[in-house]
């Protein structure tokens, strides 16, 4: 099964998105911040990960740049989604490694056709 790590600071963001991810059937975690994601990629292996921007302890870029570091070393793809829509944004999220940027709030049928993309076709079935 296709598991995802869905990352961000407000609890009902992370309902909604674990929820429509899961309805679409992949295996989703949560953490609430960029530390907790980094600790959850350490001991389990995420497939995909989805990361909010603004959050306390370590912000978004600050994680992706640490999830592509060699201490951590996963290659899974990562999505942000944030509700920064600035110039520059985008830019400085791809600079950190992530592989897509999308601005909340995210379309539900969207968000799962971009996770089911980023995870190499594989889907929730895989």
């Amino acid at each position: 099964m296709t598991r995802v790590l869905v990352v961000d600071d407000a609890a009902t963001v992370r309902l909604y998105h674990t929820s429509l991810l899961q309805e679409a059937g992949f295996e989703v975690a949560e953490a609430a911040n960029g530390l907790e994601a980094v600790e959850a990629a350490m001991t389990t292996p995420f497939d995909l990960f989805v990361v909010d921007v603004n959050m306390p302890k370590m912000n978004g870029y600050a994680c992706v740049e640490t999830l592509r570091s060699e201490t951590v070393g996963t290659a899974a793809p990562v999505l942000m989604i944030s509700t920064e829509d600035r110039p520059g944004d985008a830019d400085r999220a791809y600079q950190a490694g992530a592989n897509l940027y999308m601005v909340k709030p995210v379309d539900a049928e969207r968000l799962v056709r971009v996770a089911t993309m980023l995870t190499s076709g594989k889907g929730p079935a895989a």
